[in-house]
């Protein structure tokens, strides 16, 4: 799992877009956990240039969630204790919200406000503990620099003031009508949640309202439903949420998760991926809708607001444009699972959303337009097809290998055809006949960076110097025999006649004396995937050394050579313990020697190897046509 999540129950909390305009004439209340007003000028100005640069006619700047919380449930008994004069009806009408989250905007465009000379038409701001603050916006205090609350407030008027001089009669007002008219906050009204912890929630953690959060509440508000019928409300509230919280914890595990998306996503909610793709096909059939919803983070909640609010539906009643709605995330949500648990959809699927070659949105729509699963999976396996057609396997890359990440898609298919091979065999054993033995893990495989390897080193290294030849016999040392080894260890405990020993041992070592040409090397058969630590940290090493070191990943162990002493002489080490790293089964495999028809030598990577190696991958395309 990535992270928890909690539930939030939104059952009651409601969801509106409100204008400037309709916050005039409204109190707000800043508790004492929120912290004074701390925006810097930079922010000020970004915010009236966003305002001033907005030309959308038919749709409305939307400013991030205003998060309130009324503070007088018995309103009429308030206006009939406490109210004087129809003035103070009025107000207690509007009610008094305290602010949980979004108090900084609201405090620059009240402070916006008053340098535009608007005293009549604006929202008042009480603080439970910064009276002052209260008095200072309103100009009725001098400037004290050294009260940092002041000196914020007091940066931002200046701000402002400088930005308006530069102004003329139209423009201002010309930015008078966007700032009342299309300037919106999204109103997040919390009913039952306690306000500390909703604020800790959205300041400690940084964590902002994802659209699904506002969107949830879209979907459970009360007026949504049959409203004659309470427990018919609570039972499609509950179904709902229920439901709502299955897929999001589905989607948190990231082996589902990683199969259909990238790494890198940084919202604290996934569900909220559905609720794009919905967005974006517009599957909610919105008219005129894209002027509306904006570009920003949250056009996708806006979207949703545009459909609950809309009266384009108003044959259907309440309830059956909620569940019309929610029966589109399921779908979505359905198919995901329906892909992730089928062998093949699941391999395909994952191949081609990480090659870049078909996005998740053509995927859907593909799979909408087919008539059954086998009509999908031959579309599914001609799209593989194209992406490796793209590298011809009798290809020759560059000395350099700067051009053989080319044949990257095609040594990724090589491993996922191969795991589907061996579940498909695995089924045929009745022990295994039931689900899937092994599923390629596209989640170990997204959070690491890959390089395309030569298996046989790029590089010749001739060993006619002591230190090549002192590397060269250590890492042969724990895979040759017995006879040898000590031969080895007579090498290293020699002062003499070292040259003679060491082209004794290597004539006895198999296979040692057949050379490579350049361009057999720069061969996909000779190319093996890798991740980018583990090739790092290895360098151009022999073959036996690779082996060594991909064993021991695999292992969770670091295998080290034996040693040398100060005098020269070798030291045997012992495993320990280390992380294990995925390593992609065809690389296991190929350094595992497992390709080789018999049973050879584990130093080299010979040409009967490598054609072994070309022939299985060869193999698991041919897989694609049958």
């Amino acid at each position: 799992m990535n992270q928890t999540f909690e539930r939030n129950d939104c059952s009651d909390n409601r969801i509106d877009l409100k204008t400037v305009t309709e916050l005039c004439g409204m109190n707000f209340y800043i508790p004492n956990y929120q912290r004074g007003y701390r925006w810097t000028k930079q922010q000020v100005k970004d915010l009236l240039n966003d305002i001033n640069e907005f030309n959308d006619k038919n749709g409305f700047y939307c400013l991030q969630p205003l998060v309130v919380k009324q503070r007088e449930k018995n309103v009429f008994k308030k206006i009939k204790e406490e109210a004087k004069d129809l003035n103070d009806v009025y107000d207690y009408l509007k009610g008094t919200w305290e602010v949980i989250d979004g108090q900084q905007r609201l405090t620059t465009i009240f402070i916006l406000m008053r340098c535009l000379g608007i005293t009549d038409m604006h929202y008042t701001l009480k603080y439970e503990t910064r009276s002052g603050s209260e008095q200072y916006l309103s100009g009725n205090l001098e400037m004290n620099e050294e009260n940092i609350d002041y000196f914020h407030i007091s940066s931002a008027k200046q701000v402002i003031s400088e930005w308006l001089k530069d102004k003329d009669c139209f423009s201002i007002k010309d930015f008078k009508e966007k700032l009342f008219e299309k300037v919106n906050f999204i109103w997040y009204e919390s009913v039952d949640e306690d306000p500390i912890k909703v604020f800790t929630r959205l300041n400690i953690g940084k964590i902002s309202l994802t659209n699904s959060e506002l969107i949830k509440a879209l979907f459970l508000n009360r007026s949504n439903f049959d409203m004659n019928d309470n427990g018919h409300i609570k039972l499609r509230q509950q179904e709902i949420a229920s439901e709502w919280d299955k897929i999001e914890y589905s989607l948190q595990n990231d082996e589902f998760w990683l199969f259909l998306h990238e790494k890198g996503y940084d919202r604290p909610t996934r569900i909220d991926f559905i609720f794009d793709l919905i967005c974006k096909a517009n599957d909610l059939c919105l008219n005129d809708y894209k002027e509306k919803i904006g570009t920003d983070e949250y056009k996708t909640f806006r979207y949703f607001y545009e459909y609950f609010k809309s009266d384009g539906l108003s044959v259907e009643n309440s309830d059956s444009k909620v569940l019309r709605c929610w029966k589109i995330v399921k779908k979505y949500y359905q198919t995901f699972e329906e892909w992730y648990n089928d062998l093949e959809l699941f391999h395909y699927i994952g191949f081609l959303i990480e090659c870049n070659k078909n996005s998740i949105e053509s995927l859907i729509s593909e799979w909408n337009r087919q008539t059954d699963k086998k009509s999908f999976l031959q579309y599914l396996r001609n799209e593989v097809r194209k992406v490796i057609d793209t590298c011809p396997l009798d290809s020759k890359y560059k000395e350099d290998g700067s051009d053989k990440v080319k044949c990257k898609s095609v040594l990724l298919f090589h491993n996922i055809q191969t795991v589907i091979n061996q579940n498909r065999s695995q089924r045929h054993n009745e022990k295994y006949e039931l689900g899937t033995f092994y599923k390629f893990p596209f989640h170990l495989y997204k959070l690491e960076s890959w390089d395309v390897e030569h298996i046989n080193s790029n590089t010749t290294n001739p060993e006619n110097d002591d230190e090549s030849q002192k590397e060269w016999l250590l890492n042969i040392y724990l895979s040759v025999n017995e006879e040898l080894q000590k031969k080895i260890q007579e090498y290293f405990d020699s002062s003499d006649n070292k040259k003679n020993l060491f082209e004794e041992i290597k004539k006895e070592v198999p296979f040692s004396g057949i050379e490579w040409t350049q361009e057999e090397k720069n061969r996909i058969w000779n190319y093996a995937l890798l991740d980018s630590s583990t090739n790092r940290s290895y360098g151009n090493s022999i073959f036996s050394g690779k082996r060594r070191v991909i064993i021991g990943k695999d292992k969770g162990k670091l295998i080290p050579v034996p040693k040398l002493s100060k005098e020269g002489k070798l030291i045997m080490t012992n495993e320990q313990d280390s992380f294990s790293s995925f390593v992609p089964p065809c690389t296991r495999q190929i350094f595992l020697k497992y390709y080789s028809a018999t049973a050879g030598n584990n130093n080299y990577w010979t040409k009967e190897d490598a054609q072994s190696y070309l022939s299985d991958i060869e193999s698991c395309i041919k897989k694609l046509e049958e």
